[in-house]
């Protein structure tokens, strides 16, 4: 190769990496936000009674079809938290807050939920399991990065004041009565 500069698919790609980099982070960020909010309402749901015969149903599912079962919540509400956004960003406030959060948890309840029931046999697809654990290594690569690590420390501390402020509300109820 002569004195040229890189392929213009080279170029593209490099300067595509960060910007797709950084959407990924804010997507990740905000999404870890919402999921941290909503987890023990999610979890609290998804453990009700009414849910036990379809975990049963689920438990007992071959990989494909569990996979199936798994991926439709994504495929049906990730889509309505996009327009849950739009909604917010036309106008809409109550109606975009109500689609997205809604979306969101239900998400969230079922996804885990049934990821954790089928994790094992999911794992069990070749190409599956090569796909996860990738996803779980850039993950992890995401998570060390010092954006990451800021609104991990700023929700602690929003966690810690949290806490703190529900501690002061009990005792001034407490010394009320």
């Amino acid at each position: 190769m002569t004195g040229h500069s890189a392929p213009p698919r080279r170029l593209i790609g490099r300067i595509l990496r960060p910007v797709v980099t950084i959407a990924a982070l804010l997507y990740f960020v905000i999404d870890a936000l919402v999921y941290w909010i909503i987890r023990p309402f999610a979890r609290w749901l998804g453990g009700l009674p009414i849910f036990a015969g379809f975990v049963h149903w689920v438990s007992g599912l071959e990989p494909y079809p569990a996979l199936i079962v798994v991926l439709l919540p994504l495929v049906l509400l990730e889509p309505a938290k996009w327009a849950g956004a739009w909604l917010l960003a036309t106008g809409q406030p109550s109606t975009g807050l109500v689609v997205l959060v809604g979306a969101e948890l239900l998400k969230i309840t079922l996804v885990e939920r049934l990821f954790h029931i089928t994790r094992d046999r999911l794992m069990t697809i070749p190409w599956f399991a090569w796909i996860f654990t990738r996803l779980v290594r850039w993950l992890e690569r995401l998570k060390a990065l010092p954006p990451w690590q800021a609104v991990r420390r700023l929700a602690g501390r929003v966690k810690d004041l949290a806490r703190e402020a529900a501690r002061a509300v009990r005792l001034w109820v407490q010394g009320l009565g």
